[in-house]
C-alpha cells in the first residue's frame, strides 16, 4: 500500500478493475457488443449539489468511457418534480467540466422522454404486463406480503381495457395523488420484492421545473432509467451497489418494451468516507438550518465546498482512481483525501510567508530606518519556479507560538538566553528580551542579528542550534482573514443509524482569525484575483511556511481585503 500511496496521478499506473474485466469481454470477439462503441451516462439528480460521493461515481463512469475510446453522457434524472431546481443542473454541469469530463453534445433530461415514457407504459398494459392498481399506499404495504407470503391486489386481474381508460384518465388528471398507481405485472411471489409487480407511474400533481404542468404523473426510475439507457444506446449502465436487487427489474423492463438496445447494468459499491455524511438529504438539512454558510460552504463534502477550500481537481481525480472500484461497501479514511490534496500541493504550490497570530518582534541593533530585500525560493521542489524577494527591516511580525518567555524542555525557538534561530531567508537572530502589556502579556520581543550572517548562514560556520522562523516585514505587511477549517463532523461515523448526524457536529469545525499578516506581495496577487476571477472557480493555492496549505477563498476575497482558507494542514497524519 506505502508505494501505491506514493505514486502521484502522474505516475500511476493504468488503472483496471472488475468493470473494465466485463467490458473487455463484451467488447470482445463473440461479446453481446462485440464491435460495438462503449457507451455509458450519468444520470445525477439535479436536487442538490454533487459531493464526493457523486464524484465516484462519475468518475467511473466518464473515466471508463475515457480508457475504451468511448462516450459518456450526462442525463439529469428529472423525473421526480418535488425536489428538483435548474440552479443544480448548472452547478453539476459546472462540476464535471472542472474535473476535466466533458459529456459534448450528449446532454439530456429524463423528462425529455416523459413522453416515450408513457407510450412504453401503454404498450406494457396492451401486452397484459400492467395494471392500474387502487390500493392506497397503507393498502399497498398490508398487501406486500412477506417472505414465503406472496404479495397481493384487487386489481391484479383487471381488464386491459379498463387499465388503459384508467391510465389514461391518471394523465388528464381526473384522479387526487395516492389514488392510483400503474403497477408492472411480474411476479407477487417474488423473492425479490423490487419484482413483486413494482409501481412504475405514481401521480403527482406538482409543477415539474421544466415539464410545468404539462404532466400529473411521473415515471418511477426503476422504470424511466432503462428506458432512457436504451434510447441513448448506452452499452453499460454503471451504478452503486443499491441497485443490485433492481437489476432484474431494469432487464425485465427493458426485454418487455419496445427499445432498440439491451444495455447491461453494472454495480459498484458506492464511496464512504469517515467524519461526513454524504446523505444530499442531510447536507440540505445543514444548509436550511444555517449548520453551514451554503452547499459551498469549504467543510461540506460537496465539490464546490471542497473546490472553495482549495482541493484541485487532479488531487479528487487521483484520490478516486487510487481507492478503486470494490463490489463491496467500504469506509475511506479522511485523511487520505487530505493526503492526495497534499501531495499535489506540494508539488505546485507557491512558498509564501503569513503569520496567523502576529507578534512584533524589534532587531534592536538593525539600522534604524534601513530596508532591503531578500531573496527566496517559490517553491524547493520546484528550481522553474524561481525566486522572490521579499522586503526585510528591523521591524517584523512573527508567530506568537515562535516565542516562549519560560522555555518547555528542548525548545528550539526564541526565549531569553535562548539559542540563536534563522529567520527564513534573512539572518541569524538571538532574543535580548521582551515587553508586556498591564496584563503580563507578551507585546514585542527584542533581539539582536548577526549583519554576518545574510542568507542565514554565519560567516564563521558556526552551528546554528535553533529553528528556522518565517516572518513578514511589519512595514509592508498587509492585513488579512484566515479561516482554519477542521472536520465537519467529531464522529467518525455520524451517519450511523443509532445517531442524530446533527449533534455530531463539530463545535470546533471553524476557525476564523482576523489579525493576520502577510506579504505584501501576497495580497496583491489576492487583489488581482479579487479583480479578475469568476466566481466559484479555483483560486490559486499557496504553502505558508510552516503553517499548511491555503488559498484564496473564491467567495469572500474582496480587493483590499484577502481572505484564505486553510485546505489542508503540512502534517500528513494518514498511515501509509
Amino acid at each position: 500500500m506505502a508505494d501505491e500511496i506514493k505514486t502521484t496521478a502522474a505516475e500511476a499506473p493504468e488503472s483496471r478493475n472488475f468493470i473494465h474485466t466485463f467490458i473487455e469481454e463484451d467488447i470482445a470477439q463473440g461479446g453481446q457488443f462485440e464491435g460495438m462503441t462503449v457507451h455509458t451516462r450519468f444520470p445525477p439528480e439535479p436536487n442538490g449539489y454533487l459531493h464526493i460521493g457523486h464524484c465516484k461515481a462519475l468518475t467511473i463512469d466518464f473515466g471508463t468511457a475515457e480508457k475504451f475510446g468511448g462516450l459518456c453522457n450526462l442525463r439529469m434524472d428529472d423525473t421526480n418534480p418535488t425536489k428538483e431546481d435548474e440552479e443544480f443542473v448548472e452547478a453539476i454541469k459546472e462540476d464535471i467540466h472542472w474535473l476535466g469530463f466533458d459529456w459534448g453534445d450528449r446532454f439530456f433530461y429524463g423528462s425529455d422522454y416523459f413522453e416515450e415514457d408513457y407510450r412504453q407504459a401503454v404498450g406494457l398494459i396492451k401486452k397484459g404486463l400492467a395494471y392500474v392498481c387502487e390500493l392506497s399506499p397503507e393498502e399497498f404495504r398490508a398487501h406486500r406480503g412477506d417472505i414465503g407470503v406472496p404479495a397481493t391486489s384487487p386489481y391484479r386481474d383487471r381488464p386491459v381495457e379498463e387499465s388503459l381508460d384508467l391510465f389514461a384518465r391518471m394523465r388528464a388528471g381526473e384522479f387526487p395523488n395516492g389514488s392510483m398507481t400503474l403497477r408492472a405485472k411480474i411476479d407477487l411471489a417474488s423473492g425479490n420484492f423490487n419484482m413483486r409487480d413494482p409501481v412504475i407511474y405514481r401521480i403527482n400533481h406538482m409543477h415539474h421545473h421544466r415539464q410545468g404542468d404539462k404532466w400529473c404523473i411521473y415515471p418511477m426510475y426503476d422504470f424511466a432509467h432503462p428506458i432512457q439507457d436504451a434510447l441513448e444506446g448506452i452499452t453499460h449502465s454503471l451504478c452503486s451497489l443499491e441497485f443490485e436487487a433492481h437489476r432484474p427489474l431494469y432487464n425485465w423492463v427493458i426485454e418487455h418494451c419496445d427499445l432498440p438496445a439491451h444495455p447491461r447494468q453494472i454495480e459498484f459499491a458506492r464511496l464512504g468516507i469517515d467524519h461526513t455524511v454524504m446523505s444530499k438529504r442531510k447536507l440540505r438539512k445543514l444548509v436550511e438550518e444555517g449548520r453551514v454558510s451554503g452547499w459551498d460552504d469549504p467543510r461540506m463534502p460537496t465539490l464546490c465546498g471542497l473546490r472553495r477550500r482549495g482541493y484541485t481537481a487532479r488531487s479528487i481525480r487521483n484520490f478516486c482512481d487510487r481507492i478503486g472500484v470494490a463490489k463491496s461497501a467500504n469506509v475511506v479514511e479522511y485523511g487520505f483525501l487530505e493526503h492526495c490534496l497534499r501531495e499535489d500541493l506540494n508539488e505546485t504550490a507557491q512558498r509564501v510567508m503569513a503569520v496567523l497570530r502576529p507578534i512584533k518582534l524589534t532587531i534592536t541593533n538593525y539600522p534604524a530606518g534601513k530596508t532591503e530585500t531578500v531573496t527566496v525560493e517559490n517553491n524547493p521542489l520546484d528550481p522553474s519556479a524561481g525566486t522572490r524577494e521579499v522586503p526585510f527591516s528591523g521591524s517584523l511580525w512573527i508567530e506568537a507560538d515562535d516565542f516562549m518567555a519560560e522555555p518547555i524542555p528542548k525548545y528550539k525557538r526564541l526565549f531569553p538566553g535562548g539559542p540563536e534561530c534563522r529567520l527564513k531567508g534573512a539572518y541569524l537572530i538571538k532574543c535580548v528580551g521582551y515587553e508586556t502589556d498591564e496584563n503580563g502579556n507578551v507585546t514585542e520581543i527584542a533581539a539582536e542579528y548577526d549583519p554576518d550572517s545574510r542568507g542565514g548562514d554565519p560567516a564563521d560556520g558556526r552551528k546554528v542550534k535553533g529553528a528556522t522562523i518565517h516572518w513578514v516585514d511589519a512595514a509592508t505587511a498587509v492585513d488579512a482573514e484566515v479561516r482554519l477549517y477542521d472536520n465537519l463532523f467529531t464522529d467518525a461515523n455520524p451517519d450511523a443509524a443509532d445517531k442524530d448526524f446533527i449533534e455530531c457536529l463539530n463545535p470546533g469545525s471553524l476557525e476564523v482569525l482576523t489579525d493576520c499578516k502577510v506579504e505584501a506581495g501576497l495580497a496583491a496577487a489576492a487583489d488581482r484575483y479579487a479583480e479578475s476571477h469568476e466566481g466559484g472557480k479555483t483560486a490559486p493555492g499557496y504553502q505558508f511556511m510552516r503553517l499548511g496549505y491555503f488559498c484564496l477563498d473564491n467567495k469572500d476575497t474582496k480587493a483590499g481585503h484577502p481572505v484564505f482558507n486553510r485546505s489542508v494542514s503540512l502534517k500528513d497524519s494518514f498511515k501509509k
